[in-house]
């Protein structure tokens, strides 16, 4: 699914669909247009080469959808129109640029700690018991043997 199809949907179909609140899209695509170096040519001032085909709400878009419906990038290639690999590198990329704002980072353990969070602690007995099931005789599994014709 392209950009052009999921901005159709709204507040809590868009978060069922993406897997994020629609501001937190719009501030992923903004840090990725940010942080995306600009291209650089071989000769500064020509350009060459083939013009992006994905803008940058398409390349987030694609990365939580790889991430929320473990897709493989052979089918998100196939949606896009690119390969493999190419997904690969957008995904990967993607992933790096992301990583460096720190918009969306987890607090640390240490963090997590400190706090003064109030645990409540469950406990569940899943000790190990025999199945009884019935004995395996040799008997039961051998077959009869067949009198031997002449």
């Amino acid at each position: 699914m392209r950009w052009k199809t999921a901005r159709t949907y709204k507040g809590s179909q868009f978060k069922r669909l993406v897997g994020v609140e629609r501001e937190t899209f719009d501030i992923m695509v903004s840090e990725l247009k940010r942080l995306k170096p600009p291209s650089q040519h071989k000769v500064p001032g020509k350009k060459r080469g083939p013009k992006p085909k994905l803008i940058a709400a398409d390349e987030v878009l694609m990365v939580l959808m790889y991430y929320r419906e473990y897709r493989t990038f052979f089918h998100l290639g196939s949606e896009y129109g690119l390969s493999e690999v190419q997904c690969w590198r957008l995904v990967t990329q993607t992933e790096k640029l992301l990583l460096k704002s720190s918009l969306f980072h987890l607090p640390g353990k240490k963090t997590l700690l400190t706090d003064d969070t109030q645990w409540e602690v469950v406990l569940v007995d899943v000790a190990e018991s025999a199945i009884e099931r019935p004995k395996k005789n040799s008997g039961s599994i051998t077959r009869g043997k067949r009198k031997s014709t002449p």
